[in-house]
């Protein structure tokens, strides 16, 4: 098991905390300031109560960043709309159990398209349900916020799953990413990481920051 301190961590801003007025602006401000990832949260009014953008700001914005493009699915019912956001530019695609009838079928799609597949677990989730479908998976995103709004308190129960998780991690097969999104603060993000966290979606903390570069490096460990 690698150890914390010396695990790399990945900081994943969230568009969702973004000036909605100035979107491509903010993406290149988060890449030049170091965000390893752009993290989308897609919401549907259905499955979480709120309503955020489609694929189609995926696709205009895909050619003005490298960063890799982390879609979190917030749909239900979620299969018909994997290839939309395939097709807009995403490079990982992460969705909850509970969106779907066959989630097996769901991360078997979204790998034979070229890309990575993730899990999201809701803070009454139980890493259970990746027992089955480990050897598919690529993230594990562990929700320590209830999903559908941003700028929620972190939940320090998810603490003992992101811990759970990493056990499960270290014994699996191949690499999988794991992930904490809500309430990622200079005070939460080192106990997600302690806890066995290796990627942080951070909105409010990274996006409403007067230096990105500092928050993004505060956030990853730096001064």
């Amino acid at each position: 098991m690698v150890a914390p301190q010396s695990r790399p961590i990945t900081i994943a801003p969230s568009l969702l905390a973004a000036d909605f007025g100035r979107l491509q602006e903010e993406v290149s401000a988060i890449e030049a300031a170091g965000a390893d990832w752009l993290h989308l949260d897609i919401m549907d009014g259905h499955f979480v109560p709120n309503i955020s953008y489609g694929p189609g700001v995926l696709a205009a914005l895909r050619k003005h960043t490298k960063l890799p493009f982390d879609v979190h699915l917030m749909i239900a019912p979620v299969d018909a709309y994997l290839d939309a956001f395939i097709d807009a530019g995403a490079d990982h695609i992460s969705l909850h159990p509970e969106a779907g009838p066959n989630l097996h079928r769901s991360l078997q799609h979204i790998r034979h398209a070229g890309k990575k597949a993730g899990i999201v677990l809701n803070p009454a989730t139980s890493p259970d349900v990746l027992e089955w479908s480990l050897d598919l998976v690529d993230i594990i995103l562990v929700m320590s916020v209830n999903p559908g709004f941003g700028g929620q308190s972190f939940l320090t129960s998810q603490l003992p799953k992101i811990a759970h998780l990493r056990r499960m991690i270290d014994a699996a097969d191949h690499p999988i990413t794991l992930a904490v999104d809500g309430g990622i603060t200079t005070a939460t993000a080192p106990l997600a990481i302690a806890a066995g966290a290796d990627t942080l979606i951070a909105g409010t903390s990274v996006f409403r920051a007067p230096d990105y570069a500092r928050a993004i490096a505060t956030l990853r460990g730096g001064t």
